[in-house]
């Protein structure tokens, strides 16, 4: 199998020359590429490269997309985001209007600070209350209106920036705009059972939480049912599918594998109504809700098309998991996945 390197130079993926954008594979390339170049604006950004120094233009001109705007932190300046201007005219399916794209950590130690308190409000189900999530929200809706619809705004993410597209799209929900979404290594935050590799263990370990979860709804509903509402934040998502892409190697964003897949055997199994409330709360927010703390767990989808990466590790660096984790492997020609629609 070709490694990651040898199919990709500083401009990006470089077997993309001919971009067909009914292509699924050149579609997720480009995303993941855009999401990369953010990561490449804070690296110029921090290392004052500018004009023909500057590696990011590159990355963008080449998928014929010029930059709109630079999203950054109220207090650092450091950029955690960016919006993308598509530049041809195409006929039948072609590029959106506009992208927007969100980076996760960058392990330097200017940038550490504010990226790790963005981890710990994705850990603590906090992270409505952040101002990169304020500052995208703002960005995606007057993106929205300038673009005259949400079907020319597409978000995307990787790792707590998908974490930032994911709060994001379902608020765009609430406000009856439907982004197509590519979120790459979401974080799923659980216990990785995935990694187990009984699958006996696994069932099991799923239907007892399943169990606790919805016993522990039951108790905090007065020990009745929770009624469906019209408003109620899981059915406003029930016509909004994003697009997952997860490597079972990768403990952060695993357990969103087992996640459908279970919720499918507990309905099987004549469980289905547990399994519905199970999935659609989370322990954690359960108890914060008991002490008085608002805690949306906004990992919990009601579907997705979801794209698991099964390739062999292309041992680009000595730790398995950075490579699962890592936003390089979605542009990879020779990608071995499974695609699931759940």
């Amino acid at each position: 199998m070709a490694s990651v390197m040898e199919n990709f130079d500083h401009n990006g993926p470089k077997y993309l020359t001919r971009i067909d954008w009914n292509n699924w594979h050149h579609r997720k390339s480009i995303m993941a590429s855009l999401v990369k170049v953010v990561y490449t604006l804070e690296s110029d950004r921090k290392r004052e490269r500018q004009d023909h120094q500057a590696l990011a233009p590159e990355w963008w001109k080449s998928f014929n997309f010029e930059l709109n705007q630079v999203l950054e932190d109220e207090q650092d300046k450091s950029i955690f985001g960016a919006i993308f201007k598509s530049c041809p005219n195409y006929t039948g399916q072609g590029p959106p209007k506009y992208v927007i794209a969100f980076r996760v950590t960058v392990n330097k130690p200017e940038n550490v600070p504010r990226d790790y308190k963005q981890n710990l409000q994705v850990f603590l189900n906090g992270l409505k209350k952040s101002p990169r999530v304020r500052a995208g929200m703002e960005a995606a809706m007057n993106i929205v209106r300038e673009a005259n619809g949400p079907g020319n705004v597409w978000l995307a993410g990787h790792s707590a920036g998908s974490s930032v597209a994911l709060l994001i799209g379902r608020k765009m929900m609430e406000a009856k705009y439907s982004l197509e979404t590519y979120l790459f290594n979401p974080p799923f935050l659980s216990f990785p059972i995935e990694r187990i590799k009984s699958e006996n263990l696994k069932d099991g370990l799923r239907i007892g939480k399943s169990f606790l979860t919805a016993g522990l709804v039951f108790v905090a509903n007065g020990g009745h049912r929770p009624t469906p509402r019209e408003n109620d934040p899981f059915n406003v998502l029930s016509t909004w599918v994003p697009h997952l892409f997860v490597n079972k190697s990768d403990p952060i964003c695993s357990n969103y594998v087992g996640y459908f897949e279970h919720r499918k055997k507990m309905k099987r199994m004549g469980f289905g109504k547990i399994g519905n409330i199970s999935t659609q709360h989370s322990i954690r927010s359960i108890m914060y809700h008991a002490i008085g703390k608002d805690s949306e767990p906004i990992h919990l989808l009601p579907s997705a098309h979801l794209t698991i990466n099964i390739s062999p590790p292309i041992n680009m660096r000595k730790c398995e998991m950075l490579d699962a984790h890592g936003i390089h492997q979605w542009w990879n020609p020779d990608l071995q996945v499974n695609y699931k629609f759940l």
